[in-house]
């Protein structure tokens, strides 16, 4: 008999209940839990019984009190009690006391323009009467706003990326149980879309009637007003208003408390990030209510910022670059807006201008710079100086934080624990434009720096702005040159615009023509190929008969190809006498203008051979000399491949020839884009615009390619490079590929692997689901996507040639004249001309046009080779809107087959049978045997977000279980398409 005391063998729970981080030792996970917050500790001892165990640790909970606690501490038994106490008591503190009646803010009656203008500009007020006759003084209350909008989605504000929205009933359920110590409010810049009654409730009061953003229209304009409602205890914690504009808010129910510092001084509390890569600035802050009970008690007298509380019926304006954070002293209702006028105009363009330095110093005082710029007294700072430099910085994030009371990190502090460099920088620092301008990067490039995501706006918006504001506002142009020499350094542009002008004997410029337009990629999808933002546009000038073009972006490089292969195209055009030559604009002069010496020279180029000045730089792919076109479309290509892992920057720096700018000027278009004409068009003219799109889009994809000379690939390119940003590149074989499609399928496998992670990043409007459900849904073997066949000689064929590729024909890339309404109904929309008898020049007696036809598509910068179908993605998503009936007419008027034979073997049917598939990944390249799958497949690898206007366009779609469903709903027509032999 076996002895039946024998213990049982004792069994570790640890692997088990850990997971996959068994691996890591006890004393490292009691240091990550540290860094959690006490709800997240509370959740994470649910997982399991051994991190129930790690989650209940006293030295733990000890921690995590005395990082939340100050003043008095009052010990509950237990350091997790103590700790869960605090946040009770934050979680139903009540406010009804905690209004601030000093009143550190001026407060005025109304006031006139002239006497804002000279007392109140640069500092808060508080201004009442402005909105005493608005509707909403007596209709916005939480009872009567639930009958008229109870069932409105209005967004939520929260700390995520993610854009939540609730019904207004379902909101204010929520807001009358809730006892969080951060509570939700309503943030919603979108209120006048969904609840447009709520617009006709409130007028901009006369004061701030001037806002120079209201120039631009719908989309290209920044967010600049707010709905907000919101309980007890919640509000916005610090922050500066976007792009240094100024505010105002007015209080419509329930009370407020305002702290604000002046530009330049760092709340206690607050850090400041600011990258070095794009001069994007991230404000880490606590909460308000946190911020009010830990830090405001710890400010001494002089340290405490300028407060009031803000009544119902009253408006707070505050200015430029002050630092503000605003809590709901109980259950408010309060609108507001941003604006731009001639007060802060310079500062807005400031903060546009790329770099980082300067950015941080608006923010932070002379805080942001490196230590050693403050120190010793080695750099005077007083504004008279015009001849600061700082070092540069190596770190890639600049971080300034107050910690305590006068204490700054990394500063050393006196006797009595105030930073002497922090008291010295208040005393220095100056809030001035012609001071704050001294910390810009003297060798700024608006084209070329990256451009921050925090930019309320984007490159090309901020462009179209700014010359907007110069054709529109020309008593304003004095001011207006200022901003732009801060944020486009316009000034250098113009300087190499009158050298272009004086070598071709080009009329002198007239004050209109010396600002650059807002030319480019449209700002709701930009269609570039391969590397799309980065090939190349530029400068663009438009003069009286001539636009001229200044290549830029993406530096010397990427330029002298975009020229290259432009040339080239236009080279052929006239060579096979193409009839899509009569509908793009002639090309005048071409060259490249480069310092020398100190001056500038200029050499006329006309895209053959390699200049001397071109030999001289340090350029990696010219195995093409030989060819007629050596910086023609298969060395673009190349050069693509090449830097498809390269950021804009880096490309632009690289090649050492930063003082060369290839330039060409062409013949400027009569008339007017389609973008300046969608709303006012006929339907008719619209049919006949996709005609003529379907027509010349045939034209270009009839043109014969260049020749492609194996030899000349690049031996770097031959083989796949086993190391790619320390991983291990996938295997991709490419032996059944033809040669001229190898950079295509290496491309694409390059562009699926961090495809989740760039998809995730772009966010809302893609949904998350289909996220999770993209690498299943993009094909491992993208050479399927070819429909390769062996010929009657053996030969691996795809099913279709390449073909020159415009890849950014949007709304405005096409130019319309006004016509006769009688011409434009002959059924060819090419051969309508201008009106003779009863009207002028196509227009009625009173100046408007009464139909337009298409005359020319423009920019040919992005050209490339490869899947005509490429193409068809920004004419259906930008110009047509998703409209089936205009793609239906394009389609009629194309009349190719996209796919010249259907492979009757091979990939075997199933999606890679369907056009409507490879529409949605992406590359310039490809020839398929599916139409939709080919769109779908070039929409998800995109390099910028297709999907953001596919999901945009089609707003139900955001809630499709499968990609499947968005293939054919954007892409299904193209299943339908025959094509003609």
């Amino acid at each position: 008999m076996q002895n039946s005391d024998q213990a049982l063998p004792v069994k570790d729970r640890r692997p088990h209940a850990l997971g996959d981080l068994k691996i890591i030792p006890d004393e490292i996970i009691c240091s990550m839990l540290e860094h959690l917050t006490p709800r997240d500790v509370g959740r994470l001892a649910c997982v399991s019984s051994v991190m129930y165990i790690f989650c209940n640790e006293e030295p733990l909970w000890m921690s995590l009190c005395l990082k939340k606690a100050s003043g008095l501490l009052q010990y509950k038994g237990s350091w997790k009690k103590t700790a869960l106490h605090l946040r009770y008591y934050r979680c139903h503190t009540v406010l009804d006391g905690f209004s601030f009646d000093s009143q550190l803010v001026k407060r005025k009656k109304i006031v006139t323009r002239e006497e804002f203008d000279r007392e109140c500009a640069e500092e808060p007020i508080l201004l009442s009467g402005l909105a005493d006759t608005w509707p909403a003084r007596n209709t916005w209350t939480i009872d009567q706003l639930l009958t008229r909008y109870g069932d409105t989605a209005f967004r939520i504000s929260q700390r995520s990326v993610r854009s939540i929205s609730m019904k207004f009933k379902d909101y204010v359920a929520y807001m009358n149980v809730q006892h969080d110590e951060d509570p939700l409010y309503i943030f919603d810049y979108k209120f006048g879309e969904n609840a447009q009654g709520l617009l006709e409730d409130y007028r901009v009061p006369d004061l701030f009637q001037e806002d120079l953003f209201n120039v631009l229209d719908g989309d290209m304009r920044p967010s600049y007003r707010w709905v907000i409602i919101g309980p007890q205890r919640s509000g916005a914690s610090w922050h500066v208003d976007p792009a240094l504009t100024s505010a105002w808010n007015t209080l419509l129910c329930g009370r407020k408390r305002w702290a604000l510092y002046p530009p330049g001084r760092v709340p206690l509390g607050v850090t400041v990030h600011v990258n070095e890569d794009d001069g994007d600035v991230n404000i880490e802050t606590p909460s308000s209510l946190e911020w009010w009970l830990d830090f405001y008690p710890l400010l001494a007298d002089d340290d405490k910022p300028i407060e009031c509380t803000q009544l119902p019926g009253e408006t707070i304006v505050v200015p430029s670059g002050w630092w503000h954070c605003i809590l709901n002293l109980e259950t408010t209702i309060a609108v507001t807006q941003n604006f731009v006028d001639s007060k802060n105009f310079e500062f807005v363009c400031l903060d546009f201008a790329p770099g980082y330095r300067h950015k941080g110093v608006c923010r932070a005082g002379l805080l942001a710079l490196e230590e050693e710029s403050l120190e010793g007294g080695g750099k005077n700072t007083s504004a008279g100086d015009h001849d600061m430099s700082y070092p540069d910085l190596t770190r890639k994030e600049k971080r300034v934080r107050v910690n305590r009371c006068g204490e700054i990190q990394n500063h050393e502090e006196d006797t009595n624990g105030v930073s002497k460099n922090y008291n010295s920088s208040k005393q220095d620092f100056s809030y001035d434009i012609n001071f704050l301008a001294k910390f810009l990067d003297e060798d700024r490039d608006h084209y070329n720096f990256p451009w921050s995501s925090g930019n309320c706006t984007g490159k090309r918006e901020m462009r179209e702005w700014l010359y907007k504001l110069w054709v529109g506002k020309p008593e304003m142009r004095e001011l207006i040159w200022k901003g732009a020499c801060l944020a486009l350094n316009a000034g250098k542009w113009l300087e190499l615009l009158e050298e272009i002008c004086n070598f071709h004997k080009l009329p002198t410029l007239t004050a209109e023509e010396k600002l650059p337009v807002g030319n480019g990629s449209n700002p709701s999808v930009n269609m570039g190929v391969g590397l799309g933002n980065l090939f190349p546009r530029g400068a663009v000038y438009l003069m009286a008969d001539c636009v001229v073009k200044i290549f830029v972006e993406g530096g010397f490089e990427s330029s002298i190809y975009g020229l290259g292969t432009e040339l080239e195209f236009y080279s052929l055009l006239a060579k096979v006498n193409s009839p899509l030559k009569n509908y793009i604009p002639d090309v005048l002069a071409s060259g490249i203008l480069y310092v020398e010496n100190g001056s500038y020279t200029i050499v006329p180029w006309d895209g053959k051979g390699v200049l001397d000045v071109i030999g001289k730089c340090n350029l990696t792919l010219l195995n093409c000399k030989q060819e007629e076109f050596p910086f023609g479309i298969w060395s673009k290509k190349q050069f693509e491949y090449r830097s498809a892992w390269m950021s804009v920057s880096k490309l632009s720096t690289s090649d050492g020839c930063n003082r060369i700018w290839p330039y060409i000027i062409t013949k400027r278009c009569k008339g007017k884009m389609f973008a300046q004409l969608r709303d006012a068009l006929s339907g008719e003219d619209v049919l006949n615009l996709a005609s003529f799109l379907g027509e010349q889009l045939r034209n270009l994809h009839l043109l014969p390619c260049p020749p492609f000379n194996e030899s000349s690939l690049s031996d770097k390119l031959k083989t796949e490079p086993p190391f790619n940003n320390g991983f291990v590149e996938d295997v991709v074989d490419t032996s059944s590929v033809p040669a001229e499609w190898e950079i295509f399928i290496r491309t694409l496998a390059r562009k699926k692997k961090n495809l989740v992670n760039r998809l995730t990043a772009w966010g809302h409007p893609i949904p998350k689901a289909l996220i999770d459900k993209v690498d299943e849904y993009i094909p491992d073997d993208f050479v399927k996507l070819l429909d390769i066949y062996q010929d009657e000689n053996g030969l691996n064929k795809v099913c279709k040639p390449c073909s020159w590729i415009h890849s950014d024909i949007m709304d405005d890339n096409v130019y319309m004249e006004p016509c006769c309404a009688s011409s434009r109904s002959n059924g060819n929309a090419a051969d309508t001309g201008p009106m003779v008898n009863g009207s002028i020049n196509g227009y009625d007696e009173f100046g408007e046009a009464k139909s337009w036809h298409c005359s020319h598509i423009i920019d040919f910068s992005n050209l490339s080779i490869g899947d005509p179908i490429y193409d068809v993605i920004p004419i259906h998503l930008d110009i047509f809107r998703g409209d089936s009936s205009l793609f239906k007419q394009f389609l009629e008027s194309y009349k190719l087959p996209l796919v010249r034979r259907m492979q009757q073997h091979g990939s075997g049917g199933g999606k890679f049978s369907r056009l409507s598939y490879h529409a949605m990944p992406r590359n310039t390249w490809d020839g398929a045997p599916e139409w939709c799958l080919r769109e779908r497949c070039y929409c998800i690898l995109h390099d910028d977000n297709v999907l953001g206007t596919i999901f945009s366009t089609w707003k139900e779609l955001r809630t499709a279980k499968s990609w499947e469903e968005v293939e054919m709903t954007v892409w299904g027509e193209l299943n339908n398409y025959k094509g003609y032999a």
